[in-house]
């Protein structure tokens, strides 16, 4: 597929994932039409932060993915949907459960409606390696059981198999992308590494975590973002559910340890009772097989871990102000 000029929705644009998505498609030529969620403060949430050069060639669209008729309005025009927009933090979903169904479930299906409705050529689904569970047989493949451990992961997994019934029934291009555990600059500190590097680089002697005991799969943003595009440009992965990781089984001591290599800071670390997932949402492993992605598109993760850590922890020491160190981001 040709990037160049196409029109193209990034839902979820003002988020992590969704942001950078947008400036790559930018430097490839796109029209990129981003929807960012609408609130009064006209806040374009990461989009705020890109040079006025960039803003200046992006379409933004400011609405709410649980309305479907701003939806349909968002995807007149377009040729491909990277849907990224959804409420991703565990924690607040055992608080929200409902505002969870809302926005992911519902709002996945008012993207596939209307991408149905106005003969989009692609849509792009992101999933996420937490419908899984705790890893019954690593690396974990597509074919791996589903099992969500947490509300938000529940509804994820039932707007998988949405997008995936649209592809049965109506025959809509859909790829469902599954992305393991990126990380990056922009990243919010409900996620662990950024938890971990805020604190670190306030100066905390004591760096408060939950469960030390998991091991993730950590991707570079970067890595993810080429994946989109790969899965995106094949017709190959039309109706399929793919996988995107580095591999790597990473456990959150080895991440620790790194942090402390490469600030070169010194911080011990307490387990605080609020951070952790109760005991049957916990989910204990995770470790990517991308052999799927890798055969469809030829895309593998050029950016390594300890890269990845260290461009993340740069980018965090300059960007303290994004971060409140002191609260527990739920």
């Amino acid at each position: 597929m040709t990037w160049k000029n196409k029109k193209i929705l990034v839902t979820g644009a003002d988020g992590f994932i969704g942001s950078h998505l947008v400036e790559r498609l930018v430097k490839e030529g796109v029209r990129v039409r981003a929807f960012a969620y609408y609130n009064s403060f006209n806040s374009w949430g990461w989009m705020d932060s890109f040079p006025k050069k960039t803003l200046d060639q992006i379409d933004v669209f400011t609405g709410d993915v649980r309305d479907p008729n701003g939806i349909l309005t968002a995807v007149q025009g377009c040729e491909v949907i990277f849907h990224l927009a959804a409420l991703i933090g565990i924690p607040f979903s055992y608080h929200s459960p409902d505002s969870y169904v809302d926005t992911n479930v519902k709002g996945t299906l008012n993207v596939l409606q209307a991408a149905k409705q106005l003969g989009v050529k692609k849509v792009v689904h992101t999933s996420t390696s937490e419908v899984y569970g705790t890893a019954q047989q690593v690396p974990i493949t597509e074919d791996h059981p589903i099992n969500p451990q947490s509300p938000y992961a529940a509804t994820k997994s039932a707007a998988d198999s949405l997008a995936l019934s649209f592809y049965r029934s109506f025959d809509l291009p859909v790829t469902v992308l599954r992305p393991f555990n990126t990380f990056g600059p922009r990243q919010s500190a409900r996620a662990v590494i950024p938890t971990v590097l805020a604190q670190v680089h306030a100066g905390r002697k004591t760096i408060k975590m939950g469960n030390l005991d998991v091991t993730r799969d950590f991707n570079y943003v970067d890595n993810t973002v080429e994946s989109f595009l790969s899965v995106a440009q094949s017709a190959k992965t039309n109706g399929e559910v793919i996988n995107s990781g580095s591999g790597v089984e990473t456990s959150l001591e080895e991440m620790v340890e790194a942090v402390r290599e490469i600030t070169g800071m010194k911080f011990r670390v307490q387990t605080e009772k609020e951070r952790l997932r109760p005991g049957k949402s916990e989910v204990e492993r995770l470790v990517c097989s991308a052999d799927k992605l890798k055969a469809l598109t030829g895309w593998s993760p050029k950016i390594d871990f300890r890269n990845g850590l260290r461009k993340t922890s740069e980018w965090i020491a300059k960007n303290m102000n994004s971060y409140k160190p002191d609260i527990y981001n739920v």
